[in-house]
């Protein structure tokens, strides 16, 4: 019987990474306050302070969706809609749960090429969305990286901001890969956030070392009066806080959230590379940040399936995703390729 291979099928099947394990253990040694009135809750939250350079609200919740869809939920009224790419991840794969927790916002999709949202189109859209017969759009909500696995540049993100600005919307960005998209730019996180006109951040961490636990991050404060109300409603308020606070300080201490995204985007460009040069793959979209997006026949994909590799189709008829993570290693790599081989010969 042929071993399962999870390790391109999504960086969450990775494992904790051991600064994270580490400072989970630490955490686990003794009593301590509940309900965030702990040392490593306060310390993450001065720690993203520093990280970001500027005063911000942080809060904790489980996962990347509850992030999300509460965020939205903050900046969002019902009756207000919420412009995104028609395939951004709180559209494909959130169960409609920011039309949920929003109470019925509805999400209003543009096109773009590479998962990124078309400022034309945006521009066009918001142009004709003015009347009361047509919900108010309230926001723009963008993904860094995208759901393609790109990533924006801080003159697209600026512009994206201005128009948001210019049309009196504010400007959400679901960072669940957001390390690996400031690895990529190599840039500050302020200069493609706040500084920019990114008014909340959802800051993940599950996919880039942790067991779970999300941030939402509000640079604009005057939108997160009363937030923490909202989470605990929404079931999101960890009792044992320090144990999704914890985590987040293994992987802040030292640099080590960019350095897992660096290792897991250099690993990507390493795949992309030997599937295009050595089996004459086609790659389907830059590979800017840890995911590589690739066409294989129906032959190809039975085989590598059937040798126990597992991974998901994310576009009809025949594009399919592999990604990388902090684990990846040269050694998972070569044995993907040695299959594809065999497979084709």
């Amino acid at each position: 019987m042929n071993v399962e291979h999870h390790e391109f099928a999504s960086d969450n099947t990775a494992p904790i990474c051991p600064e994270v394990w580490a400072a989970l253990q630490e955490a686990n040694t003794d009593y301590s306050a509940a309900y965030g009135e702990d040392r490593w809750t306060a310390r993450v939250c001065d720690r993203i302070r520093e990280i970001f350079e500027t005063d911000c609200d942080v809060y904790f919740v489980f996962t990347g969706t509850s992030a999300n869809a509460l965020a939205l939920a903050q900046v969002c009224q019902s009756f207000r809609s919420i412009i995104c790419h028609q395939n951004a991840h709180i559209q494909t794969d959130e169960c409609g749960a920011p039309e949920f927790f929003t109470g019925g916002s509805k999400l209003l999709l543009v096109g773009g090429g590479n998962g990124k949202i078309d400022i034309g189109q945006t521009k066009a859209l918001l142009a004709g969305e003015n009347e009361l017969h047509s919900p108010k759009p309230g926001a723009i909500s963008i993904a860094e990286a995208t759901e393609f696995g790109t990533v924006y540049t801080r003159d697209e993100i600026a512009a994206i901001a201005d128009a948001a600005r210019a049309n009196q919307l504010l400007l959400h960005m679901d960072g669940a890969r957001f390390a690996n998209a400031v690895a990529s730019l190599n840039c500050a996180p302020r200069t493609i956030t706040w500084e920019v006109g990114v008014d909340a951040l959802c800051f993940g961490a599950t996919k880039n070392g942790t067991p779970a636990g999300e941030l939402v991050i509000f640079f604009n404060k005057e939108i997160s009066r009363e937030f923490d109300y909202r989470v605990k409603q929404a079931g999101q308020l960890g009792s044992k806080m320090r144990f999704l606070a914890a985590p987040w300080l293994g992987l802040l201490a030292a640099g080590v959230w960019l350095r897992n995204a660096d290792h897991a985007n250099r690993a990507a460009r390493q795949l992309a590379d030997r599937l295009q040069n050595q089996v004459n793959t086609e790659v389907v979209f830059p590979v800017d940040a840890n995911a590589v997006f690739v066409r294989m026949d129906e032959r190809l994909v039975i085989g590598l399936q059937a040798r126990g590799w597992r991974f998901y189709k994310f576009m009809e008829p025949d594009v399919y995703r592999l990604m990388c993570s902090w684990a990846t290693t040269d050694e998972g790599i070569s044995n993907l390729i040695a299959d594809v081989v065999a497979i084709k010969c």
